[in-house]
């Protein structure tokens, strides 16, 4: 796991997913929309400006991964919007395709040039970032949840296509995760239901076992675990880090 990139690495679970492989001694690429952002990373990770949907720009960036580094080991699949909130009736279309467009065609784009140089390292893995949404259905979030579903689909199929070259994919599904994202969904959830901020939130905490958000550290150490060689073996596998949810939409 010592070439990866990680995509929307900047910030967020991304930021903790590039900050934990660095840790680990890996050269670290970071991927990111955000520029201001990018600008914070450490200087000895490479960086890249790119919007995942360019289809142009994703080739571009795996070709200059290819001339710095001579290949790549690992591919972090992990950009993605929260989309709309609202119920189905109320989504427009425009907003539907723009969250299907960065949740499933990102990663589809990112797999799909990131694949000529994991077969010609000889081994790899993919890791790509779903979330539960990918396997629960989840009110008022029907882009977001229709993307995550079909990115687990993705990763269960590249990872039986890539298997005999050594490639391994995996999906992780993330649970509430605390940060910005989470708070934007907190409060459009809270509007939609006629709910407070805080009643959201304890709701989706008390949704789980161990009654908690998920901190991106915690998804970050599942990525490093999944990419090394004490997961030789792991592919096509769906894993939450969650703490549990056994009920996807509690009501208070």
């Amino acid at each position: 796991m010592n070439r990866v990139l990680i995509t929307a690495g900047a910030s967020g679970i991304g930021r903790a997913m590039a900050e934990a492989f660095d840790a680990a001694g890996a050269r670290v690429w970071v991927a990111d929309i955000d520029g201001r952002a990018l600008e914070s990373c450490p200087q000895h990770w490479e960086t890249t400006l790119l919007d995942v949907t360019d289809e142009e720009g994703v080739a571009g960036m795996f070709g200059a991964i290819e001339a710095t580094w001579g290949g790549l080991d690992t591919l972090c699949a992990n950009a993605g919007v929260a989309g709309p909130t609202a119920g189905i009736e109320d989504i427009r279309l425009a907003d539907w395709r723009a969250c299907i467009a960065v949740n499933l065609d990102g990663v589809f784009l990112s797999v799909k040039y990131a694949t000529p140089l994991l077969k010609a390292a000889g081994k790899g893995a993919i890791v790509v970032t779903s979330s539960t949404a990918g396997q629960y259905g989840y009110p008022n979030r029907a882009p977001y949840c229709s993307a995550k579903w079909a990115v687990i689909g993705l990763t269960k199929t590249i990872a039986m296509e890539l298997g005999s070259f050594g490639i391994r994919a995996n999906a992780i599904c993330p649970g509430s995760v605390e940060g910005p994202r989470m708070e934007g969904v907190l409060e459009r959830e809270a509007k939609a239901k006629g709910m407070t901020r805080d009643q959201v939130y304890d709701g989706y905490a008390s949704g789980t076992a161990m009654g908690s958000f998920v901190e991106a550290r915690d998804v970050a150490g599942m990525a490093v675990f999944l990419a090394s060689d004490n997961a030789r073996l792991v592919s096509g596998q769906v894993i939450a880090v969650d703490g549990f949810t056994v009920n996807p939409d509690p009501k208070l």
